[in-house]
Parts: C-alpha cells; structure tokens; sequence
C-alpha cells in the first residue's frame, strides 16, 4: 500500500501533529474529488494506514467514518472501506452557467466604497467579541426587529450623530429591504402609487414596483424635490433622500422639509427618508433629517452599506409605532429576521466606537479622492461642471449643453471606463447632459488617469 501513501501524502503537507487528522480527512476527500481514487477503489484497513502514516487507528478510524457519513466513502462489514460509486463533488456533474461581470479599466459607477479600505481586523475582532455576547437563545430564530443589543446601539447611535428619535429601530438587510418592506406595508393600506424625485436611483424604482406600487415622478431642482408639485401626483406617500439626494448631490432646503411634513400630514400620507450619504460631507456638518420634524409621519432608513461595505448586509429603518407591527411582520414572513452574528458584530464595532474611527479615516481619504478628481477634471476638462454639495461617494458632472451623455458613456465603455450618463437616472427628461462619477473606489492617481482618457474620448 506504499502507493496509497505517497497518493496522500502530498495532501497531507506539513503540518502539526496534533493537526494530521484533519489533514488526512481533507487529502483522501480532495483525491477523491479530483479523481485519483475513483469509484470502487478499496482503500486500506484503518491498522494499515495509521502504521503507514505514523497515526493511531483511532484517528484513522474517526476520518473514514465521517467520509461515510458525507457519502464520499462505503464502509461494509467484512469487505473493507471503498470510495462511494457516486462520489460527491463528481465531475459528471456540469456547474450551472456564472454570470459574466465586466472587468473595467476605470470603474467610477457611483455608490461603492473604497472596499480594499475595509477594516478587516476590526470586524474580525468585532465577530469574535459579538459571537462571545451572544446566549444559546440568540443562536436559536432571530426576533424580526432585530438583535435587541444592535437595536440599542443603533438608536444611540443614531440619537448622537443624527439626532434621530429612534424608539421602534427594526434592522433589515439594508435600504433596499427597507423600501421593499415598507412598500409592502403600503400597499395594504391600500396605496398604489408613491412619489419618488426625478432622476432617481433605478434599484428604488424597480424595488417599488415589484411589491405593487407605481413611481410617480417629480422634479428635483437646487433645493431638492419640488414638494410644491406632490399635491398634483395624486400620491399619499413620497420616497426622498434629503440628504444628498441621488444622484445630483443636492440637499432638501430647509423650507421644502417642513413643506413636506405638512403635506404628509395634510393627507394621512408618509416620507420615507433615505438618509443617502449623509455621513459623508466634507465642507460642514452634515444636515438634520427630516424624521426629527415628525417621527409619526416620517419612516428614516439607513444602512451600513456606504461606511463598511454592501456585503454586509445590514441596514435599519425608524418606523412610526403605527406601522411597526406590520413591518415587523412582514419582515417576519420575508426572512424570519437577520443573522444574529452579524449584527452582534456591529453592536460591538458601534459600542466599542470601531465604526466612528472608521468612519473618520474614510472621510479624510474621500475628500482627497473627491479634490483630487476634482482639481484633474479643472485642469483637462474645464467646460465639465460639478454639480451638488461637498459629500457623499460620488458627484456629477455637467456636461456642455448639447452632448449625448448617452453615447458618451458607451464610448468610454468601450474603453473600459465605466461611468453613467445622467440620463439613465431620469424617469422623463434629465434635468442636463453629464455623468454620475464614483470616486470612492479609486486611488488618487487612478482617478487623474481616468479623467486623462475621459478628456482623450471627449475631444474626439
């Protein structure tokens, strides 16, 4: 059985010994996958391998029985142990097509962070000492709301930086659930339609129509939406991101926020507020929400999303107490509620003051991206406007009247160079010609290429 050996012994490598069972397990599970023991061999007796490989046979004997048991081995009295006839993982098996993503050169799509910025040992740390708080319960079917111990932190959190009234948090998987989750809640209350600024982010669009609710657009302007023109939708509840609304970067006045909750009330009606980038500015504080005028008409949602990165998943919504038991609910039937581990990870990095040093460090390294992207776009396309405040992950650029930032966009494409027109974020006629540039992602020097060969294309 010298041959036997040698098969598993590269597998094996060089590790501890108190580790060789593992090791074993994995080789003889990899030699079958890959087809170097195939179907039907016999493999040795537990006595003889463990004498080959210097193991006791008690090691042995654990690593074939739970080969067994995952169906890569067959174990029968009185005939040995053989590789199963219809091993798992076999080859025969085609995987199901994967969807192709372009590669881009420069990718400047607006709303991803800098993810190689992520703090990985931070929330490494985070999930060890969040799993550590976590009871045998909290193992068990999460509560719907949410983790009670993130929801606390979240309603502190959100007390402190944004001075959200944040009594009834539920967490969800992010704005999109959220908006998903409040469609639903609407529509059985019997609305069928829900004012959204125009142009707007597709994903909230597609997001309301899918659980039953019709976009209605309205105008954004310097000022924000033109609340002076919801009377006329016909509609008894607006999505808004008053913040920094997207994708033009502009903020919701002052005067427009209180016209607003006065409208919502007039008509029993409601706002969702998209909080959208509002951790994000870099030439003053960040402005209040719009919840703070009236937490019974006003639903805030939230997400971490922009400040750690979109794969995890998590996000929340402050939701007046006569909607919360039909979120909840909802929330309920969806998904049975969010993982727990996560959100104790997040709990901990928000108690422990992890997500505020985070959330400087990215502030100072996306003002540089955003004046660095600015100052290359002054000097080779001086035409080229920004437009909106100072914040957020991305910023658009006005295009000189008259261009096709349609086909401008695919032109660039085909160079490998990703950045949106304006126009397909309109829901009728964009307000100007430009593209919605994300500098989050991209180095500083990354960035000043990509304006050079967007200048290049342009002058074309």
């Amino acid at each position: 059985m010298s041959s036997f050996r040698e098969l598993l012994v590269p597998g094996m490598g060089e590790v501890g010994r108190g580790q060789r069972g593992r090791a074993l397990e994995a080789a003889v599970r990899a030699a079958i996958r890959d087809g170097r023991l195939t179907q039907g061999a016999r493999l040795p007796s537990t006595r003889d391998l463990a004498g080959q490989l210097g193991l006791s046979r008690g090691t042995v004997s654990a690593v074939y029985a739970q080969l067994v048991a995952e169906g890569y081995l067959r174990a029968k009295h009185g005939s040995g142990t053989t590789v199963a006839a219809t091993p798992v993982g076999s080859e025969s098996v085609a995987p199901p097509p994967v969807a192709v993503v372009p590669r881009w050169r420069y990718d400047l799509r607006p709303g991803v962070p800098a993810l190689s910025a992520f703090p990985r040992s931070e929330w490494q740390a985070a999930t060890r000492a969040g799993l550590a708080t976590l009871t045998d319960d909290d193992l068990g079917y999460p509560d719907p709301a949410g983790l009670p111990a993130l929801r606390t932190e979240l309603a502190a959190y959100l007390g402190r930086v944004r001075a959200v009234e944040a009594a009834d948090v539920v967490v969800t998987h992010g704005v999109a659930e959220s908006q998903s989750l409040m469609a639903q809640v609407l529509r059985g209350q019997g609305h069928r339609t829900i004012a959204v600024e125009d142009p707007t982010h597709p994903g909230s669009v597609e997001a309301l129509t899918a659980h039953g609710l019709r976009p209605v657009p309205v105008p954004v302007d310097e000022d924000g939406m033109r609340v002076d023109l919801l009377p006329r939708t016909g509609c008894r509840a607006v999505l808004v991101t008053s913040a920094h609304q997207f994708p033009l970067g502009v903020v919701l006045s002052p005067q427009r926020r209180r016209a607003l909750v006065s409208w919502a009330r007039e008509r029993d009606g409601y706002v969702l507020e998209d909080d959208y980038d509002a951790e994000h500015r870099y030439d003053r504080p960040a402005v209040g929400t719009t919840q703070v005028l009236d937490r019974d008409r006003v639903v805030y949602l939230g997400s971490v999303s922009k400040v750690l990165a979109p794969a995890i998943r998590l996000g929340w919504m402050v939701v007046p107490a006569a909607l919360r038991d039909r979120v909840v609910d909802h929330k309920r039937l969806s998904d049975l509620g969010c993982s727990p581990m996560p959100q104790a990870a997040l709990a901990h990095l928000l108690r422990s003051g992890g997500y505020d040093r985070h959330l400087r460090r990215s502030r100072q390294l996306y003002r540089r991206r955003r004046d660095a992207l600015l100052s290359s776009v002054a000097s080779e396309l001086p035409d080229w406007q920004p437009h909106g405040v100072a914040a957020g992950l991305h910023l658009v650029l006005r295009l000189p009247a008259g261009t096709d930032d349609k086909a401008l966009q695919e032109e660039l494409a085909r160079r490998g160079i990703n950045a949106p027109a304006l126009s397909g974020y309109a829901l009728s006629t964009s307000p100007f010609p430009g593209l919605v540039v994300g500098y989050a992602a991209l180095s500083v020097d990354r960035l000043r290429a990509a304006v050079t060969e967007i200048a290049s294309v342009s002058a074309l």
